[in-house]
């Protein structure tokens, strides 16, 4: 009765949320108050897909949506990105009969990396992707390493563990598990000698706490990296980029599946990549994977094409607290040839919880911006003063940065001048500020 009960609570609370435009986590919420165990007691489908890390979510889980759907599958997943267990549970009852059986072949679940523990209690994926761990949100996560101990709980000895190979520290979760899969990218034209950055979170084995060397690196501390005491060190890939050419955009992998890039990102090829092995490990042709992917644009709106007077615009999501989402944008930036105009907003720290901790922005590496195209940077926000005095201490010119705090005139400015490409750098909390004074491209 608990169980019917809860089913039908969270399905009607559901249905009220939508006619409000809410309620993606509450329905799951209140069912699991009633039934506190309902995830073990619904039918789920064969293949259950897991998959979280520090960045990549959301997109990595969009496009592994789109590849399994093109192959004939029907598939399930939290597509407005509640990814505590509240917002699993609404998913898994609202796609459930009434019976308690979930109508799909495949359950995808983006899962917040705190909360993996929690979310799966009660079940255990059939593959699981981690696609990296970076210091993220201080005030939530901390350390690395504390957010890979909260993940740890998670790990099923039966569940097929998809890695990135060229991370230290996520990595770590293949020790002592039989069922591993291993996705990477080899040395390429992207690839420097020695880790880059403010900082290097890579410098120590998090195994043994003996220092690290590297052979190459893709950016940050992410590339071949090797103990110098016990070993740990970049495995052999089972799905691997062999190529990489972000100048003209294209991305292989394996040798033989030639991909091109609608976004020339590092972040782009390893969201890819990780989508790319977990459909071949369900099952997935090759070509069907790559058809699907093939200049795919995410439409989940971590990056929106739009128009601000005679400005063509690029909006980057790079998620506040985490600093290497912002290197790897600004990396972006620092790439492209064409004049440009930058945009930075720091409004709100979170949408979750007010904080007004930034010391994150000074393990940005906004250096990257030191570029003859770069011709003007505005920042804007309410800690706009915050990054004025971060960007005092580069070796960007004065005379190209400017601040103003009101986003609305921000915008305005920029519109009254010039006709360069515009890129605006921001996290989700804070696009739609920047959005409402645009026209947004389909």
């Amino acid at each position: 009765m608990r169980k019917f009960l809860a089913i039908l609570v969270c399905k009607l609370g559901r249905f009220v949320g939508k006619l409000v435009g809410k309620g993606s986590s509450m329905p799951g919420k209140f069912a699991l108050k009633i039934c506190p165990d309902i995830l073990s007691r619904v039918q789920l489908p064969p293949h259950i897909i897991a998959v979280t890390g520090s960045n990549g979510k959301t997109s990595t889980v969009e496009m592994i949506a789109a590849i399994l759907r093109a192959d004939g599958k029907n598939v399930v997943y939290n597509e407005e990105g509640s990814n505590q267990i509240e917002g699993v549970t609404t998913l898994v009852l609202t796609h459930a009969t009434m019976g308690g059986r979930v109508r799909a072949d495949v359950l995808l679940i983006e899962s917040d990396e705190r909360y993996a523990a929690h979310s799966f209690k009660f079940f255990h994926p059939t593959e699981f992707v981690v696609s990296n761990l970076y210091r993220d949100q201080l005030t939530r996560n901390g350390h690395p390493e504390w957010v890979y101990d909260a993940i740890l709980p998670a790990i099923h000895p039966e569940t097929e563990l998809i890695l990135n190979a060229d991370d230290p520290l996520s990595s770590c979760f293949a020790n002592g598990h039989d069922k591993v899969k291993w996705f990477g990218l080899d040395k390429c034209s992207i690839s420097t000698d020695k880790p880059t950055g403010v900082y290097h979170d890579g410098a120590y084995c998090p195994v043994c706490k003996a220092p690290m060397e590297y052979d190459y690196v893709h950016y940050n501390h992410i590339g071949a990296y090797r103990c110098t005491k016990c070993g740990h060190a970049k495995p052999a890939t089972d799905y691997t980029a062999t190529s990489v050419d972000l100048e003209n955009g294209t991305l292989t992998i394996d040798g033989s599946v030639t991909i091109q890039l609608a976004f020339r990102s590092i972040y782009n090829v390893y969201n890819i990549l990780a989508a790319y092995a977990a459909c071949r490990e369900c099952g997935v042709a090759p070509e069907t994977a790559a058809g699907v992917i093939n200049n795919y644009i995410l439409k989940n709106g971590r990056m929106q094409k739009f128009t601000l007077g005679a400005h063509h615009g690029t909006l980057l999501t790079s998620k506040h607290e985490n600093s290497i989402a912002y290197d790897t944008n600004l990396r972006y930036v620092a790439s492209t040839k064409e004049d440009c105009a930058v945009l930075i907003i720091v409004d709100a720290v979170s949408r979750k919880y007010f904080t007004s901790e930034t010391s994150w922005l000074w393990d940005i590496d906004f250096d990257q911006l030191n570029r003859p195209h770069v011709k003007k940077i505005v920042l804007s926000g309410q800690y706009c003063n915050d990054l004025a005095e971060r960007f005092s201490f580069t070796s960007i010119s004065p005379e190209v940065w400017s601040v103003q705090p009101d986003i609305a005139a921000a915008a305005a400015e920029l519109k009254a001048q010039g006709s360069e490409e515009l890129y605006v750098v921001t996290c989700f909390s804070d696009r739609d500020k920047l959005l409402s004074h645009v026209e947004k491209e389909a």
